[in-house]
């Protein structure tokens, strides 16, 4: 396993992917689905090394996008010093290999590296199983919350309260 940034030679395979967990959202009951999303938004995060990928035997195993701000989401916790990580997307050849806990592992080290305090994420909708997956890979659920300002953020934020996680490196 090798954890590296996305080039923009992978944008074809991250839509691929995109595409693929979006599909299996919409098998799922009550489950917030991810709209399409802006290629211009992946391509200043591959410019910006800020999508990465997880490579197992030459192929993408799954893909996670960071950022180091996260203002509407977090809205006054924002200001805390955190790396948050979006869009975890597991190839389905792969599913069932608990990736999020690798991610997590690796986003530890990361954030340290950087000078970070907390890892973070969020979740639409009350996914039970979802929520029971981040706190058992580690997160401490900070509850269920409507955003204040959804307008600059993807089209499935709006509407629907957001599951906040995080990680304290200082606990």
């Amino acid at each position: 396993m090798e954890i590296k940034n996305c080039t923009i030679k992978d944008i074809d395979e991250i839509f691929r992917l995109y595409k693929m967990a979006s599909d299996y959202q919409k098998t799922k009951k009550k489950v917030v689905v991810w709209p399409n999303f802006k290629r211009e938004l992946v391509e200043t995060e591959i410019n910006e090394n800020r999508q990465w990928k997880m490579i197992i035997d030459g192929e993408i195993a799954c893909l996670w996008a960071i950022t180091f701000e996260d203002e509407q989401i977090w809205e006054e916790k924002n200001k805390d010093s955190a790396i948050y990580i979006h869009r975890i997307t597991t190839n389905s050849n792969f599913r069932g290999n608990r990736f999020v806990a690798k991610i997590v592992e690796w986003a530890k080290e990361y954030a340290k590296l950087m000078g970070k305090q907390f890892v973070r994420l969020d979740t639409l909708g009350n996914n039970v199983r979802l929520i029971e997956h981040y706190k058992n890979a580690g997160f401490e659920f900070l509850g269920m919350f409507n955003l204040k300002n959804t307008d600059n953020l993807p089209e499935h934020y709006h509407n629907v309260p957001a599951c906040l996680f995080e990680i304290d490196l200082n606990k």
